[in-house]
């Protein structure tokens, strides 16, 4: 993967192939889930995955902030690029550790798979 800048000196560009990248992993992660436990779907930016019973949770991407925004249930994160990875702009954590640990909390047994 190329090297991509801070958000502060990232131009839009850069932004959307970052966080097109992030969505696809997170969309190829998904694939492998049984589609009556786990589904999902893209449109523009917005990938939301589903649960039984009409749970969902979004992960899209903010072009105006240059975030990833993750909702699950009542909670949500924004997430900044910091050279690397996706980190949580409050208290730094990763976007996919958030991903794997909702999900897994969803399902109610441990995920994993998906990595930054």
């Amino acid at each position: 993967m190329e090297a991509f800048p801070h958000p502060e000196t990232m131009d839009r560009s850069q932004f959307l192939s970052l966080a097109d990248q992030c969505l696809d992993r997170v969309a190829d992660w998904l694939e492998d889930f049984d589609p009556d436990e786990v589904d999902f779907g893209t449109s523009d930016g917005v990938l939301t995955i589903e649960f039984p019973g009409g749970t969902k949770y979004v992960l899209n991407r903010q072009a105006g902030n240059h975030q990833m925004w993750f909702a699950a249930g009542a909670s949500a994160w924004h997430y900044d690029w910091d050279g690397s990875h996706w980190c949580c702009d409050r208290d730094g954590h990763r976007l996919e550790q958030r991903i794997l640990d909702e999900v897994s909390q969803r399902l109610g047994r441990p995920v994993s798979g998906l990595n930054g």
